[in-house]
């Protein structure tokens, strides 16, 4: 019983870090329509800022946090300004075909400023450990749910009582009321835009103190995708939910079944995938998912 707990608390940690990749994801597709393919970059992006930060330049966490979030706003804008703004009016499939675009040139940055190059900051991270009778939770995932929990909380707020939040959410619903009540649609986009780049930053960030950095990294992006996709896709809270489930699936499964192949390994990858899909298949619109019906 003891070592399930201790799987189903390191998979909760695991999980808020999903919860926030998937967060970003919402966000650009509730404000945009259309899927942020390159979000996994954005969490590379963020581990290797926090390899230069703690390691290159050693700041103390909170410092390191604060410089990446600054630089994940900075990246925000320029993507929102450079990129997205030219393909206002124009086709979903535009904006999608230019979030791969964007990833592969995070890529090539990665590759050309780090090296591509495997880096890890264990040692980076404060070592404080939490013991609750025979459980014990790690630094770098206590320090992951903290950081974590405090962003998911501060998001929740600002979109429930900030002014910009409540304007992101109604140009999510009808852009065009947003417009004749005198907001500026673009201003919401580069907004949407940075919350997205500090979400993928800040989960970077943990990721890379738990298992490292490097360019493959990025995949974490199609978790993510399915995240997204289990809690709905227009589910703020579905994508927090979601993201703890698959992340104790997948710690679960890492520690009960992936013994038991004959490989070693490799169901915990795959189980939360096969979760999803029987989800899906009962309830298409995931477990938050709004289904939208429309009388012609």
């Amino acid at each position: 019983m003891t070592f399930f707990l201790q799987l189903v608390i390191t998979g909760f940690g695991l999980g808020m870090v999903y919860a926030l990749i998937a967060i970003g994801f919402v966000i650009i597709l509730k404000c945009s329509k259309a899927f942020n393919i390159a979000q996994g970059q954005f969490v590379m992006i963020g581990g290797y800022l926090g390899y230069t930060f703690l390691v290159s330049f050693h700041l103390p966490v909170w410092a390191a946090i604060l410089a990446a979030i600054a630089v994940a706003t900075l990246m925000g804008m320029l993507i929102e300004r450079l990129m997205l703004r030219p393909l206002v009016g124009q086709s979903v499939l535009a904006i999608i075909m230019m979030t791969i675009a964007l990833g592969t040139i995070l890529d090539g940055i990665a590759t050309l400023v780090w090296g591509g190059e495997y880096k890890a900051y264990h040692g980076a991270l404060p070592t404080i450990t939490l013991k609750v009778g025979d459980l014990s939770i790690p630094p770098e995932t206590l320090i992951g749910i903290i950081v974590s929990i405090i962003v998911v909380v501060a998001l929740m707020m600002l979109f429930r009582y900030a002014k910009i939040g409540l304007a992101m959410r109604a140009t999510a619903e009808d852009e065009k009321v947003v417009q004749s009540a005198g907001i500026k649609v673009t201003t919401v986009y580069t907004i949407s835009w940075i919350i997205a780049c500090v979400v993928g930053v800040v989960s970077g960030i943990i990721l890379g103190g738990v298992s490292g950095v490097m360019v493959s990294m990025s995949e974490v992006g199609m978790k993510a995708f399915a995240v997204v996709l289990l809690g709905g896709i227009d589910s703020i809270g579905g994508a927090i939910f979601a993201g703890i489930i698959i992340g104790i699936l997948e710690n679960v499964a890492a520690g009960y079944l992936d013994p038991l192949l004959p490989s070693g390994g490799g169901l915990a990858n795959v189980f939360p995938f096969i979760v999803i899909i029987i989800v899906l298949i009962f309830k298409p619109h995931g477990l938050f998912g709004l289904r939208r019906i429309e009388r012609i």
